[in-house]
């Protein structure tokens, strides 16, 4: 709520996100000071007799320091709990009524409270307990002059100051541990996107991988075979054929070696071949059997093993997403490459669209999710170089797009 940064102090609520919220303390505070300055001297002169010269000089120090409480709540203590201990000592010179409270007057004990509460605002319990203590022996200590008799009203402003200081306390203490819990949840939100998308960089990477191995375990196969499918080579072109073959076991080994850092004992399926466009129809149709119709335009262009593995985990994303938050929901999956290099021909487009779902589900279908399957998505487009779209429909459904590069240059 308040808080001393870089030494300098901060007023109360000076944290707070709205304008009149940062300005309310000072309005309180030069409210009361206000109407406490005058009425101050009005009681003390007329009521208890006191002089115009004396009571003026207390009015000031009991009221103009609730100004200063706003930033600085203890040394306006300091100014005001000693004024209100000498003007308890001042009225002990005049003859006053037994029936008007002494040692302190109602308005230093009006002033008192909002200053205790600036104080339970800012500082800490240490300091709270220590002002509530000086102010319990002040009182009981001017008690024993009491020249009508100490009574249970005579410790109004120890009770009343107290109250509010604990007041003050709970609600800086509340404050408190509702930012750190702020914090924190700011903190693990953003460890867990991070996890989640170091999780998806490494799938990613292992299946970019075995895609990669393939056609390196090609490239060794040819050119260690060379010499035998070839007929008459050059001795020059046989040992080119052989370096070759050598170069592309060794970058195959420092793959798998890597490879080795990033997968993990659970990770053994990951092992098969990876899957690409021509398997995006039996997931489709998996789907259909839990959710309902999907309505499926295949592409059977040629594309990089890149590309449509990325359009696979893209529209099994998609649809995972439709079965966990759309189920029944009517669906279209599309993947097109259009004709000509004009309308994006270098391009594969992945389309997954769902309406709304026919009625709420009774409840999720998972509650251990992580909510990061986007972050998924977008690695895999950047990393390739595309582009990807999504968000909510107008009328209750979802969208995602992705535009994937066909040439091998576009991969970032």
């Amino acid at each position: 709520m308040t808080s001393v940064e870089e030494g300098r102090p901060r007023a109360l609520l000076a944290g707070a996100s709205r304008r009149w919220v940062r300005l309310l303390p000072w309005a309180v505070a030069f409210v009361l000071s206000v109407a406490l300055l005058p009425t101050t001297i009005v009681v003390l002169t007329a009521d208890y007799g006191l002089g115009g010269g004396p009571a003026s000089a207390l009015a000031v120090a009991q009221a103009a320091p609730l100004l200063l409480a706003v930033a600085h709540p203890l040394r306006a203590w300091y100014v005001v709990f000693a004024a209100d201990v000498a003007g308890a000592l001042a009225l002990l010179t005049v003859d006053f009524e037994a029936r008007l409270l002494w040692p302190f007057p109602p308005m230093g004990i009006v002033g008192y409270i909002g200053l205790c509460l600036a104080l339970g605002l800012r500082e800490r319990r240490r300091t709270l307990l220590l002002v509530w203590l000086a102010t319990a022996a002040a009182n009981v200590g001017l008690g024993f002059a009491a020249p009508h008799g100490f009574g249970a009203k005579g410790l109004l402003l120890t009770i009343l100051g107290g109250v509010a200081l604990l007041l003050g306390g709970v609600l800086r203490e509340r404050q408190e541990v509702q930012r750190r819990l702020a914090e924190q949840e700011t903190i693990s939100e953003a460890e867990r996107g991070r996890r989640t998308l170091l999780e998806e960089r490494a799938r990613i990477a292992r299946e970019l991988h075995d895609v990669v191995a393939h056609h390196m375990s090609v490239i060794t196969v040819q050119a260690d075979t060379a010499e035998y499918r070839l007929a008459a080579l050059p001795p020059d072109v046989r040992e080119e054929f052989t370096s070759i073959a050598a170069t592309a076991r060794e970058s195959l080994g420092e793959m798998r070696r890597l490879l080795g850092v990033l997968r993990n004992e659970e990770a053994h399926g990951e092992l098969v071949p990876q899957p690409g466009l021509p398997q995006i129809a039996q997931l489709v149709e998996a789907t259909a059997r839990t959710v309902g119709p999907v309505d499926f335009t295949p592409c059977d262009a040629e594309v990089p093993e890149a590309v449509g593995l990325s359009a696979y985990r893209i529209v099994q994303e998609a649809l995972a997403n439709v079965v966990r938050h759309a189920p029944g929901a009517a669906t279209r999956v599309s993947l097109s490459v259009p004709e000509t290099v004009a309308d994006g021909g270098d391009r594969l487009t992945v389309l997954v669209v769902n309406g709304p779902p026919p009625k709420p589900p009774a409840a999720p279908l998972e509650v251990g999710g992580t909510g990061h399957g986007l972050v998924g998505m977008r690695e895999r487009v950047r990393i390739i170089g595309g582009t990807l779209d999504v968000g909510p429909l107008p009328d209750g459904g979802f969208r995602i797009a992705a535009q994937l590069p066909l040439t091998e240059e576009d991969f970032t």
